[in-house]
Order: structure tokens, then C-alpha cells, then sequence
């Protein structure tokens, strides 16, 4: 999922039995209508004169229906890191950012530095910038700068508005990203596979990306071999349920910041007890609203609570942003040497200038074609946002207000469903400020071969690499293929604990 938020189809019994279970130089050109495409041979180059020679990209083709594979063709941007030793090699890891849409052509150069060198001596690490991304053939919709501004809190007086901005969304992009789908992505990954001459895959996804692993492993069991889903997306909450679970949780982490703020009030002067503390951070937001704060830009009180919701996850980073509100309002500008925190985006990737819609376009495109089980009518999305509001003063309104999804045509494919044994490792903090706790455990319903970590009192958005009591059992995984026994947690280091 992306950091400020909560980021068609066909019959996939009939498709996913398109890619062949063989590697591809046993497929038949004449049985297989996508042989054309398993067969390639990547022409592997050094990705830039800046770059390692070690980093090496390649452009292969997918194409753009796979009910008409005969038909448009797609560029599908690929690089790797060739880490593993010809002793202990496995095969190859597949890598993904997350987003949705979150290129991902620079995480083998990233990774082959983080990973354990357990791990990068089994295996080879493979990126790739998904469809319609980065250098994948990149999409986007002519839309506006205006437009492109997704985060929208519900007011009475802008409804009108922001569902103008939502239909003109959708009739600029709609036409153009009907093939930018999860599951239509996993069918490349496949491709992928084949064209490296592996008869299966292991994998490495973070947020969105534990979503289309999961869809992946669905796809293609048979070819799913060792699967870390780390931060991860609840199958039967997508996509509109997962930001209201974002709301949700939000609004738990103010709950757990108010608390912990509270017990310092020697430092940050915020309010001798939660009540304090609520009212201080409301006060500002009210005081915005009236008069936009400067921190650098004029910050709203709307645009308090949007940014607010992702840091109080993480309670001593937010401390200190509402400080430095609290300063800005006071005297007009923040403290010296400090600036206004964000969410850590995600991992940042290789690839070439994009057109500016580029990442927002593909973000509404997955979640608007995954599922058609986005309301019509926008005065549904009024009453939600009006109730959620209420509920999760934080960010319920953003959360339930109307999107582009609600006009975006309906077609294509239904949502997978994700109910599988297939083998996998999900990791999750308890404080996870983009995919909350509630994602990962529904994550693990949905896959019951999957054996699941908890970080108690982990905060921040991705686990395994951030010294994480979590990494031994990820690297041990990898390497041996071994699964905890059952679901367990562990407490994060008194470093990072509230």
C-alpha cells in the first residue's frame, strides 16, 4: 500500500492454464498459445554506464490480453543480480516494492546489499518495473496536477466537486488501464519464470506485494516455491476495505500515541494526559482549518490529519511532528533543523523519467479493475464518509470518500480469491502505519499452508531487513525452506518499543 494511504478480468480457470508447468524449452509452440512469449531469450545489458556491470536489464514481451495472446504486445521491463554460487544455488528470488503499481527494476541492486549473504548465495534476484510502470510500457492518462491529488477529505460544501474529479478520472484513464490488474501482473511474473528457464520461483513482496504473491500462488501453486509476504494486504478486504481498516487502525495508533505522549509531557508539553494530548492535536487541526499552518507549504487542518495518520504509528516521530506543528502555529515557522516527517515511502527502484500520472494512474487502475465490488452511487459514499468520520475522526472520511473506482466500467474478471496450502512465510509488525495488524492476520486465514510472525510492539512499514527479531526466521526459510512450526511472536528490541 502506498505511504499517504491507506495503493479486468477473465476466467481464471480457462487462463491460468495458459502458462505451461514445464520449462519453457519443453513447451510446444504448437499446443501453446503462449509460447511466443515463454520462449524468449532476454538480452541482458548493463542497466546504466552509472550502475554495476553486475546490474543487468532486459526488455521482454507480454501480451497486453491473454485471452488474445495473438494480439497487442507490452513491454515488461526485467533486471537481476546474478548472487548465487554455483554450489548453493536454488534458483531465483523475484522481488516487488509494493504500491500498488510500485516499480521495482532497482531492488536486486538494493537488495543484494541488505539481504544475508545466506540468501543472496541460493539465489539470483530478479526485479521488475510491472505493467504499464516505470519502463514497462508506461501508461498514463493526461491527467492534471489537480487531478492527480487522490487525497480527499469529505466536506459537505466539496462533494460535488470531488465527484466530478472522480468521474473525470475514470473516463481519462478507464480505456487506457484495463489491463492493469493483479492478476494480470502474476500471469507476467509467470512469463518471467519461464523465460528464465525456472520451473518455479521464490519470491520477496512487501505490502501490496504480499497481495500479488498470494495472487501468484493462486495462479500457479504448482510453480510457487519459497514465498516471503512481509507487511501484508487482507485478500477479502480489497481495495476499499483495506483503507477503511487503515482508518480503523489510525485511529488505534492516535489512541497509543495520545498515551505514550502523555506520560512525557516533561518533553513534548503536549498534555499531562490523553485527553490532553487529543485536544492539543485537534486544536491544531481546527486552527488549520481556519488558518493553514506553514511547515515549508501551508498545511490544512485536513492536510494535518492525512499526514498525522500514517506517523502515530510510530510514537516518537509523531511526537515530534506535532511539536513542530504546535511551534509552526505559534510563531510561524518550525523549529530549526527540523522538517516535516512523512511516511517512509516505499523501496526506491530504477527506472526512467515517467510521465507525472504515471504512479497514480496505476495505483487506481489495480484498485479499481481487481474487483468490481466498488458502490455506484456516490451518495453511498457521502453517508460512509459521513459515518466514518465519526467513527475515526483521524481519517475515516478520506478513507470512504468517493474515488474513480465508482465510475470506472465494470468487466473483465472477478476477484481472486485467495484460499490456498501452498507454503509461505508472512511477516507483520503489531504498529504497521500502511498495512495494519488486522491485514496480515487475515492474510494468513486466507493461506493455510502459511505460517505467520508477529512483531509485538514492532513499528514501520516492512520487516525483514530492519534487524527485526523477525529476520532469522525469514533467512532460515529461505535458505532451508523450513516453516515455523506454527504461527508465533516475538518482541521487537526496546529500541523501537513505545
Amino acid at each position: 500500500m502506498r505511504s499517504s494511504r491507506t495503493a479486468t478480468f477473465l476466467a481464471a480457470s480457462a487462463i491460468a492454464t495458459l502458462v505451461p508447468v514445464l520449462a519453457p524449452t519443453t513447451a510446444s509452440a504448437a499446443g501453446n498459445p503462449l509460447s511466443q512469449y515463454l520462449q524468449q531469450k532476454p538480452a541482458w545489458h548493463r542497466c546504466d554506464k552509472a550502475e554495476p556491470a553486475t546490474f543487468q536489464c532486459a526488455t521482454i514481451k507480454v501480451p497486453l490480453d491473454y485471452s488474445r495472446p495473438g494480439g497487442k504486445k507490452l513491454d515488461l521491463a526485467i533486471s537481476r543480480m546474478r548472487t548465487s554460487t554455483e554450489k548453493e544455488r536454488r534458483g531465483v528470488l523475484l522481488l516487488n516494492p509494493g504500491g500498488p503499481g510500485g516499480p521495482g527494476l532497482g531492488m536486486p541492486q538494493r537488495q543484494a546489499s541488505e539481504l544475508p549473504k545466506s540468501v543472496t548465495r541460493k539465489y539470483d534476484l530478479i526485479g521488475f518495473d510491472p505493467r504499464g510502470m516505470g519502463q514497462s510500457s508506461t501508461v498514463d492518462c493526461g491527467l492534471t496536477q489537480e487531478e492527480q491529488d487522490s487525497e480527499r477529505a469529505y466536506r459537505p460544501e466539496t462533494f460535488a466537486k470531488d465527484v466530478r474529479w472522480a468521474r473525470t478520472f475514470a473516463e481519462k484513464c478507464d480505456a487506457k488501464l484495463r489491463h492493469i490488474t493483479t492478476r494480470n501482473t502474476a500471469r507476467d511474473m509467470d512469463v518471467i519464470r519461464a523465460v528464465l528457464g525456472e520451473k518455479k520461483i521464490s519470491y520477496l513482496g512487501y505490502s501490496y506485494g504480499t497481495y500479488l504473491g498470494a495472487v501468484y500462488m493462486q495462479m500457479f501453486p504448482r510453480r510457487s516455491d519459497r514465498f516471503v509476504l512481509d507487511s501484508a494486504v487482507d485478500p477479502a478486504r480489497i481495495w476499499r476495505g483495506m483503507n477503511r481498516l487503515s482508518a480503523e487502525a489510525g485511529e488505534h495508533a492516535f489512541t497509543r500515541w495520545t498515551e505514550w505522549t502523555a506520560k512525557r509531557n516533561s518533553t513534548y508539553k503536549l498534555g499531562k494526559t490523553p485527553q490532553a494530548v487529543r485536544k492539543t492535536f485537534y486544536d491544531l487541526v481546527a486552527r488549520a482549518d481556519h488558518k493553514p499552518i506553514d511547515l515549508g507549504a501551508p498545511m490544512t487542518g485536513d492536510d494535518i490529519r492525512a499526514n498525522g495518520r500514517g506517523l502515530f504509528f510510530t510514537v516518537r516521530d509523531a511526537a515530534d511532528w506535532v511539536v513542530m506543528v504546535k511551534e509552526a502555529a505559534t510563531d510561524g515557522s518550525p523549529s530549526a533543523g527540523q522538517e516535516s516527517k512523512a511516511p517512509t515511502p516505499p523501496p526506491p527502484s530504477y527506472s526512467t523519467a515517467m510521465p507525472s500520472d504515471n504512479g497514480e494512474a496505476g495505483y487506481w487502475a489495480i484498485f479499481c479493475g481487481d474487483t468490481r465490488t466498488w458502490p455506484r452511487d456516490p451518495e453511498r459514499y457521502r453517508r460512509d464518509a459521513i459515518r466514518d468520520k465519526a467513527r475515526y475522526p483521524l481519517y475515516g472520511d478520506f478513507a470512504s470518500n468517493i474515488t474513480p473506482c465508482a465510475f470506472w466500467k465494470k468487466g473483465g474478471e472477478q476477484a481472486t480469491r485467495i484460499n490456498n496450502k501452498v507454503g509461505a512465510l508472512i511477516l507483520q509488525n503489531e504498529w504497521d502505519s500502511q498495512t495494519p495488524l488486522a491485514g496480515g492476520q487475515g492474510l494468513r486465514r486466507a493461506l493455510k499452508g502459511a505460517k505467520m510472525v508477529t512483531v509485538l510492539g514492532g513499528e514501520g512499514h516492512g520487516v525483514y531487513g530492519s534487524k527485526s527479531c523477525a529476520d532469522r526466521t525469514a533467512t532460515a526459510y529461505l535458505t532451508t525452506g523450513k516453516l515455523p512450526a506454527k504461527d508465533f511472536t516475538c518482541q521487537a528490541a526496546p529500541a523501537t518499543r513505545a
